[in-house]
Formats: structure tokens, C-alpha cells, sequence
């Protein structure tokens, strides 16, 4: 029972360590040459003209997201297809209550104006 949770430790100690150690090196062995272009603002090559501050409407970013959530879950849907054949009664009932919680989803996005394109 300790012998497990000494390799969980372990595991965890390597995740930390490793990504640590890939920045440190990394900024160790950057060349470091800045100048003016380097540390200006860079947005899309093309100079700002007039007020970059401009208001976007949140909608965009509900209406992307839904489009993420419902995008992501879909792919959880793939493996079930492939095997579907294979399932038993119990987790194709798990794919149709997944499918009711997603349907659920799109009605409540729906209902809530979230996929007016306005």
C-alpha cells in the first residue's frame, strides 16, 4: 500500500520538476538581443489607428463558447460510436442520458437568447 503511493509521489515530483526544468533552460540559453522593435507592441503588423480600446459585444464570446462546450463534448461521442456494437444496455443508457444533458444545454443556451447573432 506505501510502495503505491511512493510512485504517485514520485510521478508528482517528476511533473513538477520537469516543466521547471524546461523553463529554466529555456530562459537560460534565449538569446537575449532586445531593441525597440522587439519590445513594441505587436498587433497583427499593422499600426492602431484611432482608439484600440474598443467595446466588443460579450456576445461573441457566449455564442464561441457554447460553440466550445458543445464542440468539446461531442468529441466524448466518438469513442461510443466506434463502439457501439460492443456496449452493453447500461452505457448505452449513459450515452442517451449524456445526449438528454447536452440537448438540455442547447435548449437552455437557446431559450436564454445565447445563439442570436445580433
Amino acid at each position: 500500500m506505501v510502495n503505491d503511493w511512493v510512485y504517485i509521489g514520485l510521478f508528482i515530483l517528476i511533473s513538477l520538476f520537469l516543466p521547471a526544468a524546461a523553463i529554466l533552460i529555456a530562459g537560460w540559453l534565449a538569446p537575449k538581443k532586445p531593441n525597440k522593435i522587439k519590445n513594441s507592441t505587436y498587433e497583427c503588423g499593422i499600426e492602431t489607428v484611432g482608439d484600440t480600446w474598443v467595446q466588443f459585444r460579450v456576445q461573441y464570446y457566449i455564442y464561441a463558447l457554447v460553440f466550445l462546450v458543445f464542440d468539446v463534448e461531442t468529441v466524448f461521442l466518438y469513442p461510443w460510436a466506434v463502439a457501439y456494437r460492443q456496449l452493453t444496455l447500461f452505457a448505452v443508457l449513459e450515452a442517451v442520458v449524456f445526449l438528454l444533458l447536452l440537448a438540455g444545454g442547447l435548449i437552455y443556451a437557446w431559450k436564454k437568447g445565447a445563439l442570436q447573432w445580433n
